[in-house]
Order: structure tokens, then sequence, then C-alpha cells
């Protein structure tokens, strides 16, 4: 049964971000990956809200709100969101170290794995 509230909630946070990209786009002529930005920054905003929050507000219903909305809707919203969760409990566990090098690896990492993939492999033909 998880599998599909996270399931349900994955479709529901794809269509979104679908949705966040083509307004922002089809209103305003940018050089700058302003959906990307907003809906990363939206989605961690949300995704630890969630968190805090969700259980408190729902306790009756278990861990169903937090499948749907938390690992569903912000997961395929964004994984940025979960990226930055994970950072920020590291660093409230007082990881600090561990936090540093997930982040830096994150993002060096990302770029450079981005990077071989667009520039790196043959191109199919």
């Amino acid at each position: 049964m998880n599998w599909l509230l996270v399931g349900i909630g994955g479709m529901i946070g794809a269509l979104l971000r679908y949705q966040v990209t083509r307004f922002i786009n089809t209103r305003f002529d940018i050089q700058f990956p302003y959906p990307t930005l907003i809906i990363n920054i939206t989605g961690s905003f949300l995704l630890g809200w969630f968190t805090r929050d969700l259980h408190a507000y729902l306790p009756s219903l278990g861990s169903a709100p937090m499948l749907i909305l938390g690992i569903g809707v912000c997961g395929a919203y964004t994984t940025f969101s979960t990226f930055s969760y994970e950072a920020v409990s590291l660093f409230r566990e007082q990881r600090e170290w561990t936090a540093i090098a997930y982040i830096l690896i994150s993002c060096i990492g990302g770029f450079a794995a981005s990077a071989i993939g667009l520039y790196g492999l043959p191109a199919a033909r």
C-alpha cells in the first residue's frame, strides 16, 4: 500500500513541477533557470515543513501523509528538497564535517556527472 501512496504523490509532484515550469516560462522571457530555482526552494521548504508538522496535524493517519506529500509530491517535484533536508539534518545532528562533505560531493559530483553525461559520452546516432 505504501508504494501506491508514494506513486500517487509522485504523480501529483511531477505534474506540479511541469505546471510551475510552464507557468513561469510562458509569462516571462528570462535567460536564467528561474523555474528550477523556484521549484527547488519551494520544494525544500515544503519537505522541511511536512517533516516537522504533518504528524502533529494528522496523527491518526500515521505515515500516509508523509508518504504522499513528503516522499511522493516533494520527491517528484524536486529531489533537491531531499538533499537540502538531509544536509540540514546532518548539521542539526552536529555532524558538520559530514554535512559539508555531503554538500560538496553532491554539488561537485552532480555537476561533473552532468558534464560527463552531456560531453563525455559518445552521442547517439
